[in-house]
């Protein structure tokens, strides 16, 4: 059985901040830790299907590599995974029938195949309209910003690979590079880098397209562009109603009401309280203590007894 992708297994969108990834992760390696589920053989694969999706993209480091790594395993159709990336040579490619080189090559860079003939490769006569020039497959890089470095703007540095041209031959090169963005750029926002991608070996250079992923802390996460706040309550409260206190990205502090018989899930909007002056959405989820007293044990067998 194929792995399934580390986003996947630890349900995060790939638009997630570094710091969603590692909330996710700790979420999730509590709920099927092994020292909870004793002698429950699905939760320890479960835990251990997680601890392997957080190895894979739960640093910046790790999550880089494994994006890019991805990238170029979509370029060469499953190849290119070792160390230091692939290298390829293009030249003296006589005796290939068939089209083979080109359709290859076709599938690693986009824009179709490649043009005159490569290495001693001769291109028979086409009558077809003279197409476009390939060009490169475009890079999809992430740029982690807090919340204070989104607010503010100014110069963020990141890297990323491609493939650079080197004779004859494509080599993986890591590339370092500056982007500027304004004060309260918001998630999610793209910036495209023209010609700062892949080299094509006949046509033109790549796009690098950045895309901006804010981290709002403890509790916060991203659905599109909407910005969720995880509130938990106390079980008690969601059934009779009561209030919870709420601290919100101001740093002001209060009280909130909660309607009875309120479900895990349910939603409230808040105007003006969330990222930039945005809309805050409030999502109650439900309290977990680490541990119950014994008071707290017999009421709840109490209330086990009445159905509830």
């Amino acid at each position: 059985m194929a792995e399934r992708n580390p986003y996947e297994v630890l349900g995060v969108s790939r638009q997630a901040s570094d710091g969603e990834i590692k909330r996710a992760f700790r979420k999730l390696a509590r709920q099927h830790h092994p020292d909870r589920n004793q002698g429950d053989a699905g939760a320890e694969a479960k835990f251990k299907e997680v601890q392997a999706a957080y190895d894979a993209i739960g640093t910046s480091e790790a999550r880089r590599e494994f994006d890019q790594q991805e990238q170029m395993r979509n370029m060469f159709g499953g190849g290119g995974r070792g160390r230091g990336g692939p290298s390829m040579n293009f030249g003296g490619m006589g005796g290939m029938g068939g089209g083979g080189i080109e359709d290859l090559l076709g599938q690693m860079f986009s824009g179709g195949g490649m043009g005159g003939g490569m290495g001693g490769m001769p291109r028979q006569p086409s009558r077809q309209a003279p197409r476009q020039q390939p060009k490169a497959a475009t890079i999809n890089v992430g740029l982690d910003l807090t919340m204070a470095q989104a607010e503010e703007g100014g110069e963020f540095t990141f890297s990323y690979k491609r493939f650079k041209r080197q004779g004859t031959s494509m080599e993986t090169k890591r590339t370092t590079m500056k982007l500027r963005l304004n004060p309260g750029v918001t998630h999610g926002t793209t910036k495209t880098l023209k010609g700062q991608g892949h080299d094509h070996p006949e046509g033109e250079r790549g796009d690098v397209v950045v895309s901006v992923r804010i981290d709002a802390g403890e509790a916060y996460r991203w659905e599109g562009d909407q910005l969720i706040m995880e509130v938990p309550v106390p079980y008690s409260v969601m059934m009779l109603g009561g209030k919870v206190s709420v601290k919100l990205l101001s740093g002001k502090t209060g009280n909130l009401s909660v309607d009875p018989l309120t479900q895990v899930g349910d939603r409230r909007r808040m105007g003006k309280a969330g990222y930039n002056g945005g809309d805050l959405t409030l999502e109650f989820v439900l309290e977990e203590p680490e541990a119950l007293t014994k008071e707290q044990q017999k009421a709840l067998k109490d209330l086990g007894s009445t159905g509830l």
